[in-house]
């Protein structure tokens, strides 16, 4: 066939180059999310071409313990037959179709009861589909000022978040966002929003390292901002249960319930931001039920079809509902082409039943005790960790240091050097700035979390 037809292999009906062709032109014609072109070029990313249960395959044929389960979203792993089955099915039956006015397809129907169902003890009973977890957010910031309109009080546009949260990439997500990594190149962003000190006892503006104590200094923090503002101006207070990319910081249980305790006092709506918390990701089915909150509005995505289409859901509580519904003059003027996409969910569908009949939250709970001890005993063993946080199911981060006593964080070489050998030794880990965070698929086995903390052991010796 000639020269250029041995370049090329066929999967089925894909034609795939081969590896020196993908090799020679990683990083050069593509622009990869949280980091710079040039960065992609000098150090190419690694080529993944293959995943299986809970590990991936890369173009070199070395197999690894994904750690990081894809980007906190592939729950169930990457062998869930039920789920794919569910796509493939839908595809032949109908491939898309719109949800805007006037039409609708039945999965997006079916979805949206067993959603009902699924959030029932959240206080959440409808549904605005998305295709994503900034979508989500973008979304819940929108209709909470809606919301504040119908009601009369339309000056409420203001938003009140977490500094080290993490909202997505969209302006109104960004803007609320609490990591300047995030804002700094695009702003100006959107006004209105101000940010309140997390309860993150490794590093806080108090020097509190008691969680009780540091949750009450937040709470007062967030008063005193409310005060401030004025209560009248704010339309939401956007937060996650347990930041995840900031570097997994769980609060005090006494936290959230008191945040929520606060907005009700002054009329602003709660909004979970549960992309990354929601499906059993904590331990619990709900970052809002591992707390006993009732949010106005979750942000939901991510595990929701298992990374395996690209999907999202905003649940409604009973607030939203009494202004929305039955009023003439509500109209939703928001919305994406794939809102209720059918193929999404259908996935969504096949995930949940497949997320509830295994019962992941006890094994997330097993498996992220598993992890977090594992890691606690590393930081006996290396002065380089400086913190550890999680145990609360499957997230767990180790904030890296170069020096213990300062707490100065590590330089980004060694914290890489770190990620390549674990990686070497049979297990992918994401560093992110000074924090190594993990998120395994919550169908990890007692194994495969073993395999992960020996490579850890490794990279900690290497660095």
């Amino acid at each position: 066939m000639g020269p250029l037809f041995d370049t090329f292999k066929r999967i089925g009906t894909h034609i795939m180059k081969d590896s020196n062709f993908l090799k020679e032109h990683n990083g050069r014609l593509m622009w990869h999310p949280m980091t710079s072109p040039k960065d992609s070029a000098d150090a190419p990313p690694t080529i993944i071409t293959g995943a299986d249960g809970v590990s991936i395959t890369d173009i070199d044929g070395h197999r690894v313990v994904d750690g990081v389960g894809g980007l906190w979203n592939v729950n169930l792993g990457y062998s869930c037959q039920p789920v794919k089955d569910a796509i493939a099915q839908q595809l032949d039956i109908l491939p898309y179709y719109s949800t805007f006015r006037g039409t609708t397809n039945d999965v997006s129907i079916e979805l949206s009861y067993e959603l009902s169902k699924f959030f029932a003890p959240d206080g959440l009973s409808r549904a605005f589909f998305t295709s994503g977890g900034s979508d989500s957010v973008e979304t819940s910031l929108r209709l909470a000022r809606q919301y504040h309109k119908l009601r009369g009080e339309a000056g409420r546009t203001k938003f009140l978040s977490l500094k080290k949260g993490y909202h997505g990439t969209h302006i109104g997500g960004a803007s609320v966002n609490g990591n300047a990594n995030f804002r700094t190149a695009y702003e100006p962003l959107l006004p209105g929003c101000f940010h309140i000190p997390a309860p993150y006892t490794y590093r806080n503006p108090f020097n509190e390292t008691d969680p009780e104590a540091l949750a009450q200094l937040c709470l007062q923090a967030l008063e005193d901002e409310i005060a401030f503002q004025g209560a009248g101006t704010i339309a939401a207070m956007i937060m996650e249960p347990i930041l995840g990319a900031g570097g997994v910081i769980p609060p005090h249980p006494s936290f959230a319930p008191a945040v929520q305790d606060i907005c009700n006092r002054h009329g602003i709506l709660l909004i979970t931001d549960e992309v990354i918390t929601a499906y059993g990701r904590t331990g619990a089915w709900s970052g809002a039920r591992l707390w006993g909150i009732q949010p106005d509005m979750m942000a939901t995505a991510k595990a929701i079809t298992n990374g395996y289409f690209p999907f999202g859901a905003v649940m409604m509580g009973q607030r939203m509902l009494d202004v929305f519904e039955d009023n003439p003059n509500a109209k939703i003027g928001h919305g994406y082409t794939y809102s209720g996409h059918p193929v999404g969910a259908a996935a969504a569908l096949a995930c949940l039943a497949e997320t509830q009949r295994l019962n992941v939250p006890q094994n997330a709970a097993a498996r992220g005790t598993q992890l977090y001890e594992g890691c606690r005993a590393l930081m006996e063993k290396y002065d380089i960790i400086g913190d550890v946080r999680g145990g609360y199911g499957l997230m767990t981060a180790m904030e890296m240091v170069s020096d213990r006593a300062t707490k100065k964080p590590i330089d980004a070489a060694t914290a890489q050097t770190v990620q390549e050998v674990a990686y070497q030794n049979g297990a992918m880990v994401r560093v992110s700035g000074p924090n190594l965070i993990l998120s395994p698929p919550l169908i990890l086995s007692e194994t495969d979390a073993t395999t992960i903390l020996t490579a850890l052991d490794a990279g900690f010796a290497a660095a």
